[in-house]
């Protein structure tokens, strides 16, 4: 299964901390913030994976990942050249989609909670055209808003609108079939100029093959576009990884549960990161 993260753009909400360092990896706790949605995407089957960047970052994220093998996936790179809005992935990533449906994260949202892999995992049995997440927020004018009928049936899905007709925002985790490069060909600007994914969604809903999870109860959704909401998150998951005495987001445990890596290998990635509680734990996960 193919999956791509849009990681590019220059963080500049967030500047002075993103001048030097690209957004995605500033530390969310005791990992980059690309682990996340990376880990997301693990979780939904994904092995094939290409991350989407700027010229700038692109050494960066190689020597992070490398190509993938170490985890047992692979993972190519394409550059933007310019945030020309999240539907543009689809244009960058054609040769890499190929002939197959595909996810799409943003690199900059977080994903957490035990029953999403379950969920994640049913989308591609039940997707007719598109699948969206839904989940519930105070802030919805941040996002693109999902209006419901009385029954819960999906009217329409507006992006960033004044006056929202819901609380319930589209996340930045969708899955798409192969239609979904024509239709991103195809778009026109918005009159923010940018390829916005909201009309992605809605040209499925016309067409009746849209589909709208709702994240189950107990998973968390972080959209870490402020400096407080970067906090929070790191907050959030140095609290629940202390209580429980586990790690959120780490690629190297999932891949291994997975069965893409083997307990030596797991062994071996710890090994590299030894000195630190995230290396010990790896090769106490090894060793059991």
């Amino acid at each position: 299964m193919k999956g791509i993260i849009l990681a590019g753009g220059t963080g500049s909400r967030l500047y002075p901390i993103t001048i030097a360092v690209v957004k995605q990896l500033l530390p969310i706790y005791d990992k980059p913030l690309i682990y996340y949605p990376f880990c997301t995407l693990l979780e939904a089957g994904v092995t094939e994976f290409l991350i989407i960047c700027t010229k700038k970052d692109k050494p960066s994220y190689e020597k992070l990942f490398g190509d993938g093998e170490t985890l047992g996936v692979s993972i190519s790179y394409t550059v933007q050249d310019k945030p020309n809005g999240i539907s543009e992935a689809f244009i960058l990533g054609e040769h890499f989609i190929g002939k197959d449906s595909v996810w799409l994260i943003l690199g900059d949202n977080i994903f957490l909670g035990d029953n999403l892999a379950k969920t994640l995992e049913t989308v591609k049995e039940n997707n007719k055209g598109g699948t969206v997440f839904s989940y519930k927020v105070k802030d919805p004018e941040r996002y693109g808003v999902i209006e419901f009928t009385k029954d819960n049936k999906v009217i329409s899905i507006e992006e960033k609108p004044e006056h929202p007709k819901s609380n319930y925002a589209q996340t930045g985790l969708y899955y798409f079939n192969n239609k979904v490069i024509d239709i991103a060909k195809n778009q026109k600007p918005s009159n923010r100029g940018e390829l916005e994914i909201t009309d992605v969604s809605n040209f499925y809903l016309k067409e009746g093959t849209l589909r709208v999870v709702n994240l189950p109860l107990g998973t968390t959704w972080l959209d870490t576009g402020t400096y407080n909401s970067l906090y929070d998150a790191g907050d959030f998951v140095r609290v629940i990884q202390e209580r429980q005495g586990t790690l959120l987001g780490a690629p190297e445990l999932i891949a291994y549960k997975k069965g893409l890596i083997d307990k030596q290998q797991l062994l071996k990635l710890g090994e590299n990161m030894k000195k630190t509680e995230y290396g010990q734990y790896l090769i106490r996960t090894s060793k059991e």
